[in-house]
């Protein structure tokens, strides 16, 4: 009993549960078999059917399904509507022609196998819907989410998503006391669907973005956190009260939001709660395992697991073969998706409780899912790893995304960043600049400039806003302290770009390029030498000499500069005994100083 009640305790159960993923998924990385299978085995293993230190896996896949809720809002994040109006072909077409294909086809073998029809039409029901979850990991892993193969991939995953609603009304309709029940409830919970989704589109359009700069004004970073937080669960309880999907409520909250200026940082602030809910959805997979269940039906098991992922992958590939994908694309395409999904529990789960299939024949299914969503890591890296034709097409959007790498990204877009971005509109340069000024981003809008709200001293902002891709980084901020943060995190993390600094001072310049920054420009020297040219020649001088005096004085503060780096003294050609440069004039007065009245000629007594 005193072993039973530890085991309860929910600070030993995390401890657990950290514990089970820190040792096992870096393993199983290690090993090459990636993430997922690690949480799956890592849950087996703690679950009621390996060592049982956990009873009840509903309860954790109920709380770790914020876990792909969030994961389908940071995705929301990157699907501009105007990019997911482009998908509409790929989720309405492709979409569409997969899922009646394999529904078919896995209906068909479920009756093969000796299943009766209604279990065999809902076992192929939910083998139909892909697990969101797994697939999105594995693609974002390798880098194709955002490629054109990882693209079409989505658009399936966001109709399969649609599809559950349907389904699970079709199994209400299916169940025996369906004739008795009244229609008027399903008619009301249809509009209860269409007015949540309404009012999910209505406060995107004119409460969020509000909303955001009201808590980015108030310079408290975990409000704005608590603020993405809201929204991400706020568009899944909206949808879930209208009988919908709580990943779709929150992935139409983040397409609401990727035109929004506070993008960037909303995917930084969600990300570690994305990241730590969805693993433990992944551990909660692994322990809703029942062995025993695979060991008392274990032909049937196994004969189900392998007849379904080969019928889904082989009608997959068909599709895609028939719209003029590759046959790389294709295979890769077949083995990721080859597999049941979360949604399939809901769907068993569901047709259990209504009568439709037996008690039995769901714990059955459920287990063929898991397994095949288990199975899936594995047969992916077969697959690219012993067909061929896989690896080239990986390739092929290597090259395409090279573009993506040409981006740059500013950091600031004060007076300075404003003046810096002119040049890179002019050259239509793909650039993205984030900023923590909400005036001054609503100001810019505007004008037609889109500016992202961002910290540019956190890592996690820096990575949302496309750091790992840039090419050049230009830390435009006028703090110091703020850019040399800036500069170490960039220097750590993002060694493939070349870094500029907006340098303040002399002294600040001198810091940076001891930090091995050599491309930086002091913010007021080019100014400054332009004004002094400007004078020189109303002074009488012809442009050609004002001219060559600017850049006498540009190469002997260059000389200067390098002089001082190296640790000389300017004036005294000594080595320099102190830790920053003294400022002294480029060419000495040539003419003594005199006092313009005597209160000043007092002063200049006293300090010498």
């Amino acid at each position: 009993m005193a072993v039973e009640s530890t085991t309860n305790d929910p600070l030993i159960q995390a401890v657990t549960l950290l514990g089970a993923a820190v040792i096992m998924v870096p393993l199983f990385r290690r090993l090459g078999l990636g993430s997922v299978l690690g949480y799956l085995v890592a849950g087996l293993i703690v679950g009621p059917f390996g060592l049982a230190w956990f009873t009840e896996p509903e309860a954790i896949l109920h709380i770790a399904e914020l876990g792909v809720v969030m994961f389908l809002f940071v995705v929301g994040l990157e699907m501009r509507p105007s990019h997911l109006w482009s998908l509409r072909r790929d989720i309405f077409g492709l979409g569409t022609l997969q899922i009646v294909t394999c529904s078919v086809a896995l209906t068909a073998v479920g009756m093969a196998l000796g299943w009766p029809f209604t279990v065999a039409f809902i076992g192929a029901m939910g083998f139909v819907l892909t697990s969101t979850a797994i697939v999105m990991q594995l693609l974002s892993e390798r880098g194709d989410l955002a490629r054109p193969n990882g693209q079409r991939i989505v658009s399936v995953l966001l109709l399969e998503d649609l599809l559950i609603v349907p389904l699970l009304a079709m199994v209400a309709w299916m169940a025996p006391a369906h004739e008795t029940a009244d229609a008027s409830p399903r008619w009301v919970s249809i509009l209860g669907g269409v007015a949540a989704l309404l009012a999910l589109l209505a406060a995107g359009r004119w409460l969020l973005n509000p909303l955001f700069r009201i808590l980015a004004g108030s310079r408290a970073r975990e409000v704005l956190t608590a603020g993405a937080l809201l929204v991400v669960l706020g568009a899944a309880l909206l949808m879930q009260a209208g009988g919908l999907s709580m990943a779709m409520g929150a992935f139409i909250a983040g397409v609401l939001l990727a035109e929004s200026s506070f993008r960037h940082q909303l995917e930084a602030d969600i990300e570690p709660f994305r990241g730590i809910l969805l693993g433990l959805f992944f551990l909660g997979v692994g322990m809703a395992l029942d062995l025993s269940v695979v060991r008392a039906d274990w032909r049937i098991v196994v004969t189900g697991v392998l007849a379904m992922m080969a019928t889904k992958g082989v009608c997959i590939y068909l599709v895609a073969r028939v719209l003029r994908s590759g046959h790389g694309e294709a295979m890769d395409r077949a083995s990721l998706m080859a597999q049941g999904g979360e949604f399939a529990f809901v769907l068993y789960a569901t047709a259990a409780h209504a009568g439709v299939i037996a008690t039995q024949a769901n714990a059955r299914l459920t287990a063929i899912v898991v397994l095949s969503m288990a199975l899936t890591p594995l047969v992916t890296l077969l697959v690219r790893r012993l067909v061929p034709a896989c690896r080239p097409q990986v390739l092929a959007g290597l090259d395409r995304a090279v573009g993506l790498s040409g981006s740059a990204l500013m950091i600031g877009f004060g007076r300075f960043g404003q003046v810096v971005s002119q040049s890179l509109l002019a050259r239509d340069v793909d650039v993205t600049i984030i900023d923590t000024d909400v005036e001054m981003i609503q100001a810019a809008s505007d004008f037609g400039f889109k500016i992202y709200y961002g910290d540019g001293t956190r890592l996690d902002v820096l990575q949302a806003a496309g750091a790992d891709h840039a090419r050049v980084i230009a830390v435009c901020v006028d703090d110091c302290q703020a850019a040399n943060d800036i500069v170490d995190l960039c220097k750590a993390q993002f060694p493939q770009a070349s870094l500029m600094v907006r340098a303040y001072d002399r002294e600040h310049a001198w810091h940076l390029a001891g930090e091995g920054v050599t491309l930086h420009v002091r913010e007021t020297f080019e100014s400054a030498l332009a004004f002094g040219t400007l004078m020189l020649r109303e002074l009488g001088l012809t442009p050609t000499d004002a001219e060559r005096i600017a850049r006498d004085v540009r190469v002997r503060d260059a000389d200067r500069f390098a002089y001082e780096l190296a640790g000389g003294d300017w004036v005294s050609g000594a080595v320099m005994s102190f830790s920053k440069p003294q400022p002294t004039p480029l060419t000495p007065p040539r003419r003594e100083s005199r006092a313009l009245n005597e209160a000043a000629e007092v002063a200049t007594r006293a300090r010498t």
